[in-house]
């Protein structure tokens, strides 16, 4: 399996706000092409609201989400866009009940149009990459809750992605599985050379990361902060109106 490059991450002056709740509030943060980084926080503090920023599954309020310098959700197939650079995985696997693992690692394949056949062959190289060859025709309800998310892992890597992001990837999990998950994700990082970002509750997960970013109360907090310090942190990235326009 060829290793895709990981992507760039830029975040500047980002905020974000549902009704009256403001989620995020002037944001600023870079991840390197190729860097593993935990976003950690309590519940509440606006973690899944930035991943889901920097996914382009969401449109920031102010300021500007680059992904390699493309602006995700200023595309004109924003699913297209996200299909070719990014890849989800998600606190429930959500795997489509009546289809078989190969199946739904499959099933992003067909958006992209792959032919049946690569489709299949894709599919069953990513179970035996996750370590499924074996339970490759097996049902969801067959499996164990951690070979579901397994799937749903190699699910996030069929079209291989440059960013992988995983939100809460361990959250239903028991602690012997999310370790084992865990230990997955960061050992095809190691392997792919994708960039990862990983957001959870659990601050024990910057010790497998590059780094960690805080996030309390909408914003970043600085790493120089105390262990209970809300204040947000100076930006580290240029503000939106310094970076460059998009090509049109």
């Amino acid at each position: 399996m060829s290793a895709p490059a990981g992507a760039d991450v830029l975040v500047a002056g980002v905020s974000k706000g549902f009704g009256r709740i403001t989620a995020l509030h002037e944001v600023s943060l870079h991840v390197g092409a190729g860097e593993a980084v935990a976003i950690t926080g309590r519940s509440g503090s606006g973690k899944s609201t930035l991943l889901a920023l920097i996914g382009g599954l969401e449109q920031p309020d102010t300021g500007e989400v680059r992904i390699d310098s493309r602006a995700l959700w200023r595309e004109p197939n924003r699913a297209r866009a996200r299909r070719e650079v990014v890849g989800f995985v998600f606190q429930r696997h959500l795997l489509l009940e009546s289809l078989s693992a190969r199946a739904n690692v499959e099933v992003p394949l067909i958006g992209a149009r792959a032919h049946h056949g690569a489709r299949r062959q894709r599919a069953l190289a990513l179970l035996a990459e996750v370590g499924l060859a074996d339970r490759a025709e097996h049902l969801p309800s067959e499996l164990s809750g951690g070979e579901r998310q397994r799937v749903a892992v190699a699910r996030a890597l069929a079209n291989q992605p440059r960013l992988l992001l995983a939100d809460e990837p361990t959250g239903a999990l028991d602690s012997a599985t999310s370790e084992r998950v865990l230990d997955l994700l960061f050992r095809l990082r190691d392997r792919l050379g994708m960039t990862l970002i990983v957001v959870s509750y659990d601050s024990a997960l910057g010790a497998r990361a590059d780094r960690t970013i805080t996030i309390a109360d909408g914003a970043v907090v600085p790493a120089d902060a105390p262990a209970d310090g809300q204040a947000p942190a100076t930006p580290v990235a240029p503000h939106a109106s310094a970076l460059p326009s998009r090509p049109e």
